[in-house]
């Protein structure tokens, strides 16, 4: 089997030799035994299960989330000369008939579905009816961090892919994703009912990845042209809103760069030709929102920027880790405001002001948690690469290569300062983060801010609570009143 699969990897992937974590998944596939997969961005998830079709001779089932994401990989088997598809509800019915009857008569390798079309009758029997027939050799999960309600882009079609367990019983079912903190595993094996699974975990560092993360000034223009200079190959920035993109991308043509937008609120032969563009230009600068990108093969990004402030670490890591596919060094950028987590934790709270579903509610205040996380690395003194990967478990020592590794911020004793803050919550009982700042300046400006920023350290230290709703109301925990009673040195980064 060793001799059958390097020849494979070598006939069908042009490959000498596996990647480091690629090997042990396809095995496991092979001997039908179901597998988690945590893989970092470039490490070649998609080939663990691309080849055990091959090698099986049989057909293999994706589930993605995304259609551009489906088509991007089949294009690229096609052009490997792998018979592969992507059934979605955007193909015409001749184009459908015609593919179906390519997996029922075998001629097919992989079938790429988004989740929902496994709630379409039709797709499901056609599900077991090549089950029966013994030509579904293997079922892959892509994006699998998608099902779990403590994973960074829960969908809740992803939710009920338990039922492939009963659709397909007997077959292998791999799960993959670049990033998943031990909750997310746990949750990813009980929903999917992985039997004895394999676990396969690589560490999330990428040694070529240089991260940067700064105050957003009124207008960041200059910031980005100079961003856009230094870096090499194909750029990718990242706005939160369709609207934003599409103004970036003007405003940006208007200063002379070539740069093309990208959003789901685009027509389809406009995201088709942003996506041509991307690929195939030999520098290209595209802003799109933040689902680009997921599993788009371009492996010389030099520069991933972020216009707002990601809404979570595990998000980011996957974000980011578009950039420098190919090993070599990239610049991963975030330029964020104290304000974007107040708007993004209002969006947060009304996407749950209408569900009464108490898991749901739970899975929105993990989410105002996670963007606190992130918020916190973005403001504080500790390395960058160290505080995004202990967020997701994985604890390393500092990277060396971030804007805090290289600048080492001064470190300044807060102490009077937050014991003012501490007096005031302790008086009043609680106030809202905006207004403590305006009690305790002397100025406008400048000043305020500065006392809503020592407010957020103090949330990070553990001396104060925050509400979960976006609202920001702050209040006392027991640390605070100790530090009240009996303060301690608090040296944070100035």
């Amino acid at each position: 089997m060793a001799d059958r699969l390097e020849q494979a990897l070598q006939d069908h992937f042009g490959w000498s030799s596996f990647r480091p974590g690629q090997r042990p998944v396809v095995e496991a596939m092979l001997e039908g035994r179901d597998c988690l997969a945590v893989l970092p961005t470039g490490a070649g998830k998609s080939l663990c299960y691309q080849l055990p079709a091959l090698v099986r001779g049989g057909l293999v089932l994706v589930i993605s989330p995304l259609v551009a994401l489906m088509e991007d990989q089949v294009q690229h088997l096609q052009r490997r000369g792998i018979p592969a598809a992507c059934l979605h509800r955007g193909l015409d019915p001749a184009r459908r008939r015609d593919l179906i009857a390519r997996v029922r008569s075998n001629r097919l390798r992989l079938i790429y579905l988004a989740p929902e079309r496994l709630q379409v009758e039709a797709t499901r029997q056609l599900l077991e009816d090549i089950h029966e027939q013994g030509q579904l050799v293997g079922v892959a999960i892509d994006e699998a961090h998608c099902i779990s309600a403590w994973g960074h882009d829960f969908r809740p079609d992803y939710r009920r892919l338990g039922q492939l367990r009963r659709l397909c019983p007997g077959v292998p079912l791999v799960a993959l994703s670049a990033t998943a903190a031990p909750r997310v595993r746990a949750d990813l094996i009980r929903m999917l009912e992985l039997r004895r699974p394999l676990i396969q975990v690589r560490s999330a560092r990428r040694d070529n990845l240089a991260y940067a993360m700064r105050r957003r000034p009124s207008d960041p223009m200059p910031q980005v042209l100079e961003a856009l200079a230094e870096a090499r190959g194909a750029k990718l920035i990242y706005a939160r809103t369709r609207r934003s993109v599409e103004s970036w991308a003007r405003r940006l043509c208007e200063a002379g760069v070539e740069a093309i937008a990208y959003h789901a609120g685009m027509d389809p032969e406009s995201r088709a030709l942003a996506l041509t563009h991307f690929q195939e230009h030999a520098a290209p600068v595209l802003v799109a929102t933040v689902a680009f990108g997921m599993g788009v093969d371009r492996p010389d990004v030099g520069l991933v920027l972020h216009l707002d402030l990601p809404a979570s670490p595990e998000g980011y890591l996957q974000e980011s880790g578009r950039a420098g596919r190919d090993g070599q060094p990239a610049r991963c950028v975030v330029l964020f405001d104290p304000d974007d987590r107040i708007s993004l934790g209002w969006a947060i709270r009304a996407s749950a002001e209408s569900v009464s579903d108490p898991q749901e509610r739970q899975r929105v205040e993990l989410a105002q948690q996670q963007l606190r996380r992130m918020e916190a690395v973005a403001e504080g003194p500790a390395c960058r690469e160290q505080a995004l990967l202990l967020a997701v478990g994985e604890l390393v020592p500092p990277c060396g290569r971030c804007d805090r590794c290289s600048e080492r911020p001064a470190l300044v004793d807060w102490s009077e300062q937050a014991a003012e803050v501490l007096a005031l919550l302790e008086q009043r009982g609680g106030v809202d983060l905006r207004s403590l700042g305006e009690d305790l300046a002397q100025a406008e400006g400048e000043e305020v801010e500065r006392w809503r920023w020592l407010a957020r350290q103090l949330v990070q230290e553990d001396l104060i609570a925050e509400s979960d709703d976006g609202a920001q109301r702050l209040w006392l925990r027991p640390a605070g009143r100790r530090f009240l009673r009996q303060p301690w040195p608090l040296r944070l980064a100035a």
